[in-house]
Order: C-alpha cells, then sequence, then structure tokens
C-alpha cells in the first residue's frame, strides 16, 4: 500500500491517554507541572513528507514482546510464553526453545533478543526471561546459536541476584556497547520500588556483564564490599523497557515507565542514581503522591517527562547511517501501550520534538526495530499480533 503522506502530526497536549488511574479533572494541573519542570515535547511542524510502502511480516504472533532482523533477512520475533518465530523467505513458523525454568506469569517470560556483537561467526544470540516461581523469580540472560533453523539449549550466563515474589517489573531490555559488554534492565518487582535505591540490590537497576557472564572491571560499584553491587550500572530505576545507544552522540538513551505519569526519558551514565522512588512525576495508581520529591540532590532527572502517562514499551535509535527516511535521522522511535502510536523524538534540537509518525500502525504496539537499510519495523501486542514493515520508495 502506497503512502503520500507518511507523518501525521503530533498534537500538543492532545494526547489520548486512557489509563494508569489519571482523570480528566488533572490535566490542568499535571500539564503546569510538565511546564514548571520544563520536560517540553513540542510539535515538529518542519518533518518533510516522504513516500513509503507498508508490509505486513507476520501474523497471529502470540503476545510477542521483541524482534531482530539477521544479516541474511530473516526475523526472529520472541512470543513471552517461550517460542521464538521465525520469518524466512516469506515463510512463518516457531520453535519452542528449551528456557530453564522459564516463568511465564504476568508479565513473565521471554521477553528480549538481541544479536551478540560477533553474530556473523558465532551465531550466537542474548535472551532475557523470566525465570523461577510465584514466591521466588527473576530476570535471567542466555545464550543460544541459531543455525538457520533450529537453537542450540540456551545457557544461562547471568541471573539476577535478588529474587522477588510478584510476575511484574521485569524490565528485561538489553543492549550491547560498543566495547562489546552487555547491558540490562532489572525493573523493581512492582512491590519492591524501595530496593531500586538499594546497591546491594539489583531490583530497579541497569546492570552491565560481559558477553560470558563475568563482571567488567570498570564497572562503578566494582569496589563495593558486597560483591551483589559490582554488575550495577546505573540505579533508581523503576520498569526500564527502552535502551538504545546513539552512536551519533556516544550515548546510552533509556526510557522507562513511571506509575500513574512519570514516565521518563533518560540518557545513562555509569554510577548515576535516577531517582525512582524517591523523586517521581508520576503518583500512585491510588492517586496518593509517592513521594514528596520532584527533585533530590544528586539524583538526575529525566530529559523528557511523558505526564499523564503514554506507556513507553520498545525504542529503536534511527541514526545518521540511515538514509531510507532522512528526517528521522538522530531521533529515537517509541511504541506507546497506552497512547497506541509510533513517537519519533528528536535528540538534538535540544527540545525534544516529538511527532506521531506511521500513522497505520494502530493498537498496542510492542516494540520498534530499524533495520540496515533504515527500514522500520512495528511489533504489535496482544494475542492476535502482527509484525509490520514501512519501507521508504
Amino acid at each position: 500500500m502506497l503512502k503520500t503522506t507518511w507523518l501525521s502530526q503530533l498534537k500538543q497536549n492532545n494526547f489520548s491517554y486512557s489509563s494508569k488511574g489519571l482523570h480528566l479533572k488533572q490535566s490542568i494541573s499535571l500539564f503546569i507541572l510538565c511546564v514548571l519542570f520544563a520536560f517540553n515535547v513540542n510539535a515538529n511542524n518542519e518533518l518533510p513528507q516522504k513516500q513509503y510502502k507498508t508490509q505486513t511480516l507476520a501474523t497471529q504472533l502470540n503476545s510477542p514482546w521483541s524482534m531482530v532482523q539477521l544479516p541474511n533477512g530473516t526475523w526472529l520475533v520472541t512470543e513471552r510464553d517461550g517460542h521464538v518465530v521465525i520469518i524466512k523467505n516469506n515463510q512463518q513458523s516457531k520453535v519452542k526453545l528449551p528456557l530453564e525454568g522459564l516463568y511465564v506469569a504476568g508479565q513473565g517470560g521471554l521477553l528480549d533478543i538481541v544479536l551478540t556483537p560477533n553474530f556473523a561467526e558465532s551465531k550466537e544470540l542474548i535472551f532475557t526471561y523470566a525465570q523461577g516461581s510465584l514466591e521466588a523469580n527473576r530476570l535471567v540472560i542466555a545464550k543460544a546459536r541459531f543455525d538457520g533453523t533450529r537453537f542450540s539449549v540456551p545457557k544461562v550466563i547471568y541471573k539476577v541476584a535478588t529474587d522477588k515474589g510478584t510476575p511484574q517489573h521485569y524490565s528485561g531490555r538489553a543492549l550491547f556497547l560498543p566495547d562489546s559488554t552487555l547491558l540490562f534492565s532489572s525493573g523493581d518487582g512492582f512491590d519492591y520500588r524501595e530496593q531500586a535505591q538499594v546497591i546491594t540490590s539489583q531490583l530497579g537497576k541497569v546492570l552491565r556483564i560481559n558477553l560470558n557472564g563475568t563482571i567488567p572491571t570498570d564497572n562503578p560499584f566494582i569496589k563495593h564490599e558486597n560483591s551483589t553491587a559490582h554488575a550495577i550500572y546505573s540505579l533508581g530505576h523503576r520498569n526500564l523497557q527502552g535502551l538504545v545507544y546513539d552512536y551519533d552522540a556516544q550515548q546510552i538513551v533509556s526510557h522507562e515507565h513511571g506509575p500513574a505519569g512519570g514516565d521518563e526519558l533518560n540518557y545513562l551514565t555509569a554510577g548515576t542514581n535516577y531517582g525512582w522512588p524517591v523523586i517521581t512525576n508520576g503518583d500512585d495508581y491510588s492517586q496518593a503522591r509517592i513521594s514528596p520529591f520532584r527533585d533530590y540532590p544528586g539524583m538526575a532527572k529525566p530529559s523528557v517527562d511523558w505526564t499523564p502517562s503514554i506507556a513507553p514499551s520498545g525504542m529503536a535509535y534511527y541514526g545518521s547511517k540511515h538514509a531510507a527516511f532522512p528526517s528521522l535521522q538522530r531521533h529515537v522511535l517509541i511504541t506507546t501501550l497506552v497512547d497506541k502510536k509510533l513517537y519519533s523524538v528528536n535528540l538534538v534540537n535540544g527540545k525534544y520534538t516529538q511527532s506521531h509518525v506511521f500513522p497505520e500502525a494502530t493498537g498496542r504496539l510492542r516494540d520498534v526495530f530499524v533495520t540496515a537499510k533504515g527500514n522500520v519495523a512495528i511489533l504489535t501486542d496482544g494475542k492476535e499480533a502482527k509484525l509490520m514493515l514501512f519501507k521508504a520508495n
């Protein structure tokens, strides 16, 4: 299907927010709060029109979470029940991974998938998934080889050291840095939010490990007397599900879910405290204040705050090396579950200008991926999900 207008204008302050316990009567006060904290997200009037085609790559996906494209064009999509869908030569098949102790409940299950830096030679991929039982579960990192048809038995290379008794807030997003170390996010477990500030807990953290599961010797807390802190890269996170590397600015960009409001976009740096739950622009689902503080000494405030919440899910970086859609260069693309749209956020204009892009992608959107050619794939959410590709003409 040929589309001639490829961007629909974001209507400033007219987002459609339908959940997280916020009521219409709060909109004025929340808008004032956003202005006071100067987390401005403005409409972009300058992005040009571009012709593109839409293609459906896969259908009838069962609660997918993430996807990746291999160098040969094959797509792999994770489903939370432990299946990986293989999309090759316009054919769709699936295999069940024998994941050790896979725990599928609530928000748990098989989550992220990323290629290792040396995938061309090793054929190895990294998976994140929930492991354990309701009484004691955790996020783990596993590695497996893919020969084009089958996966080797995944080997767990790292387990989050702190167990929890809830099936929520695993985070689970993974990212390889230029030095080939692996960052991944570990959520606060919902009922354990105070542990995001505890350096001897691995809940509410971003962790950094080597590909073999060992700890890099330059991690910020490597000299802490408690070894649990050695893998921690940053702390004070709630439920971080967007994690990308901006290679143009050489910066790590993340986003995370707040409670009722307070979704955030942050630049991650080693050893930094991002405040949760001491500082947040969101409130509890009951409308109670989580904290009296909107800022606090020694804690980083977000570059962008979404209040009311948009529920950001996946994120991809559209860098200067991608040429298919030049107007998206140096933007992050963010899928949303509440707003049910794909947004682009400009990282270089100083205002974090935001636009709604590819309006054909509707409904709860789970993840986004930028291909080597600069085309954009979008994964929807739910029991009858699909994978769509937006290709420039």
